[in-house]
């Protein structure tokens, strides 16, 4: 019976700590200056440059992102639309911090932080290894297509600055956005 009641009490702990993350701000999953730099290390000059812009909420707008995009060009582009006040885009966070330097030689990211005002002290909590866009007034987001008023969405763009797909909706897991990468962008 003792053991019974034991067992009842750590199924009950182990179900409340379960539920308790549910909903809960995601933790952060960004990796170590040191690993990030040997993730990037070599990399090509244009994708090296976001490194070196990682984590850094960017201006100029359309144009600047435009020209950005342009800069790309030869390489498969991955722009993830965001905000902090949206919870399924802080929970994919995570997702972001591992898979990014993932494909640090192959694949630029960028970010499009939409209509927030809480991005800059987001980023300083939940860093990434790519730089995003301030995007206040939706701007950016209405260029990227159709899906401009939601958060999340990730465009992906190929080796031309074609967008061949936008999905809707957060990653849920690392191994969804890899394949997603793969499949699109033949990274």
């Amino acid at each position: 019976m003792e053991h019974r009641l034991v067992a009842l009490l750590a199924a009950a702990a182990i179900a409340a700590l379960a539920l308790g993350g549910c909903g809960a701000v995601p933790r952060d999953s960004a990796l170590s200056e040191s690993q990030l730099r040997s993730d990037y290390k070599g990399a090509p000059a244009p994708l090296a440059k976001l490194f070196h812009e990682q984590n850094e909420l960017l201006s100029g707008g359309t144009s600047a992102f435009e020209r950005e995009l342009r800069a790309l060009r030869g390489y498969p582009v991955v722009v993830n639309q965001w905000a902090s006040w949206c919870d399924n885009c802080r929970e994919e966070f995570a997702i972001f911090q591992k898979v990014a330097p993932l494909f640090a030689h192959k694949v630029a990211f960028l970010g499009d932080d939409v209509n927030d005002h809480g991005g800059a002290s987001w980023l300083k909590k939940f860093p990434l290894s790519f730089p995003s866009y301030n995007d206040p007034d939706t701007s950016i987001a209405r260029v990227l297509g159709l899906l401009s008023d939601v958060a999340p969405v990730t465009y992906f763009y190929n080796r031309q600055g074609k967008e061949v797909y936008p999905h809707a909706g957060p990653y849920l897991s690392v191994a969804s956005l890899e394949h997603d990468i793969r499949l699109y962008l033949g990274a």
